[in-house]
């Protein structure tokens, strides 16, 4: 070894400590050393620090101001595989690998020139041997080195990288099916997102999805147990992992494999080519899964849905990816299962809305957002209204003015429908009692609200009818409750007393839509119905015109059938009413065979309630 060309170069510690690396290389060398106390040793004429360099168990090197090494120690030697006077004169960068980027390079060039106090980073580097170390590399300047040389000093550190790595696998790996787990995914798919990842790499900017849910997975679970449930997890992950490598196959690397918990598991497209490569991957996930699995003697058989969502990486963040693929997921489960379904934003902007209407509905009603229209009930032989059906709208400050169809659904699930109801029925009865104040001299019109089944369960919907009434003065007979055929059709127990009571208070009780449900016509005598309205699928069969206004046969069937319904109706004493009259060829179809009401867009819309006074005493 050749003796270092400058005692005082090692006067002050060069490299600090680190809990990865051994004993710092100042603590090696011992004492500080200047050119007024260095002593040579006895017999010899190097300093006294030559044989602790020497014999460090650190690997250290003498670097001049050119980037050169002046002098290594043994252990430097024996960590590079090289012999220690080979090393001499060579670029110090070169054999740990300094200048592979450009930041760590300037660094080390400022500690050379001075101007920078020290560098530290980790670099791999590859032994003569073939097999590659991780070390900690340490650049210091050596104070009172007049010729500028640093001291540089490498710490082996590899085996606690392969410590971290088998660390951070366990980790970031599923112990059932040693897939990547759900931290590792989102990890990788954070990263894929990462505008860096898809704009300088020259790939398609696009990433996709599969997100996966075993059908019926609990029921296997909770009647065989964990450990078979285990088992079927591990064998649904080799199935996945085999689809994957063969999707990527001829690409540059496979989708990742991730069990994100319970019998959940998704399938990341980086650079994805479009949505036909996701259907592809996901119809080959389907049926590789549909194949019995054999078990420890058992033979299962198990199904998937999936949902899969496939778009622009720029824009998006991995919350609203899951979202998607999440909701995707709930709707290929609601379509059937066993299938996979598209991610579709119109069907999920309508379900954003429903919720964000679910939300808001039951305040809605104490705020009085909702209003009444009416559309006119017309007898067929005059043409004169005799009656109204309410309907209800919701003028919502964001959304603007919604039908029933938008929220009645909403409003029967949460319950809301009750406070709804009472409201619309208190309104409607309070109207149409103004009407016939304010025209004495004309025959009063009556009012028909729409009923929910769940208002009868879930209130007193006599008492608030009778209480109603009371209070509005108007007459029972001059107030109409619609159900629904299938509503009152079978009715029995509660729901048939209330209809009855109802009924002998006097109030008309109707059956809408009818047509559409049982139609157990013999069924009519036993209830307490007094008017059917036929819908208006029956009523559109009568058109006498075509789209060119050419002259078209009626259907000789559809006559039938509504003539006989309108006979039986009349024979047990119930009047009729006929939906969605749009035409007068459609009007003097249904005045001939005897029809007595009708309701549509031939006579008027939904109007408010200034409109139908403007009716009052007309024909319509």
């Amino acid at each position: 070894m050749r003796p270092i060309r400058r005692s005082s170069a090692l006067r002050e510690r060069a490299v600090n400590g680190t809990s990865e690396g051994p004993t710092p290389a100042a603590d090696l060398i011992g004492p500080a050393v200047t050119e007024s106390n260095a002593q040579p040793s006895p017999g010899t004429g190097s300093p006294p620090y030559s044989s602790a360099f020497s014999a460090a168990p650190l690997a250290m090197a003498v670097v001049d101001r050119e980037g050169l090494v002046a002098d290594a120690n043994s252990t430097f030697a024996g960590l590079l595989g090289t012999p220690a006077e080979e090393l001499t004169g060579t670029a110090a960068a070169d054999l740990v690998d300094l200048a592979s980027d450009a930041r760590t390079w300037h660094t080390y060039r400022e500690v050379l020139r001075g101007r920078q106090a020290e560098l530290r980073c980790t670099r791999r580097i590859k032994h003569p041997e073939g097999h590659s170390l991780w070390v900690r590399v340490t650049v210091a300047p050596l104070p009172g080195d007049e010729s500028g040389g640093v001291l540089l000093s490498v710490a082996d550190i590899s085996a606690h990288r392969e410590l971290q790595a088998r660390l951070r696998h366990l980790q970031m790996h599923d112990p059932v099916t040693r897939l990547p787990n759900r931290t590792l995914f989102f990890e990788r798919l954070t990263a894929a997102l990462e505008v860096e990842s898809y704009e300088e790499s020259g790939t398609t900017g696009r990433i996709g999805l599969c997100y996966l849910d075993l059908d019926g997975f609990k029921a296997i679970n909770d009647t065989l147990g964990n450990r078979v449930g285990d088992k079927l997890l591990a064998a649904v992950a080799e199935r996945l992992t085999r689809c994957a490598e063969q999707a990527g196959y001829a690409r540059s690397s496979p989708p990742l494999v991730a069990r994100l918990g319970g019998d959940e598991f998704a399938l990341l497209v980086e650079d994805s080519t479009g949505t036909e490569q996701l259907a592809d991957l996901a119809e080959s996930l389907l049926e590789a899964l549909r194949a019995p699995f054999d078990l420890s003697g058992r033979r299962l058989s198990v199904s998937a849905s999936i949902g899969v969502v496939e778009r622009q990486a720029a824009g998006t963040t991995p919350t609203a990816l899951m979202q998607a693929a999440d909701t995707t997921l709930y709707w290929a489960k609601a379509d059937g299962k066993d299938r996979w379904t598209l991610f579709d934003p119109e069907r999920n902007a309508h379900l954003i809305t429903r919720q964000a209407l679910a939300a808001t509905l039951r305040a809605a009603v104490d705020r009085g957002e909702f209003a009444l229209e009416y559309q006119p009930l017309v007898g067929m032989e005059d043409g004169r209204l005799r009656g109204v059906e309410a309907l209800v709208r919701w003028n919502h400050p964001q959304f603007g003015v919604l039908a029933p169809n938008r929220f009645i659904g909403l409003a029967e699930e949460d319950g809301s429908i009750v406070p709804l109801g009472r409201w619309v029925l208190a309104t409607a009865c309070r109207q149409a009692r103004a009407w016939q104040v304010a025209y004495p001299d004309e025959p009063p019109i009556f009012v028909s609200v729409n009923v929910a089944v769940r208002q009868v369960w879930d209130s007193d919907l006599v008492a608030d009818v009778a209480r109603i009434l009371d209070e509005t003065e108007l007459a029972p007979h001059l107030l109409q409750l619609e159900l629904t055929e299938s509503a009152v059709m079978g009715s029995s127990g509660r729901p048939l007393q209330d209809l009855q009571a109802l009924s002998d208070m006097g109030v008309r009780i109707a059956i809408d839509d009818f047509g559409t449900g049982y139609s157990n016509l013999a069924y009519l005598s036993r209830l307490p119905v007094s008017v059917l309205k036929l819908d208006g699928s029956f009523v559109r069969g009568f058109q006498y015109e075509s789209e060119n206004n050419a002259a078209v046969p009626p259907n000789p069937a559809d006559e039938v059938v509504v003539e006989a319904m309108i006979q039986l109706a009349h024979r047990l004493g119930l009047t009729v009413t006929a939906e969605c009259v749009e035409t007068l060829a459609q009007a003097s179809r249904l005045r001939r065979i005897g029809c007595d009401t009708g309701q549509g867009w031939l006579y008027s819309r939904p109007v408010p309630p200034d409109r139908i006074s403007e009716l009052m005493g007309a024909r319509v």
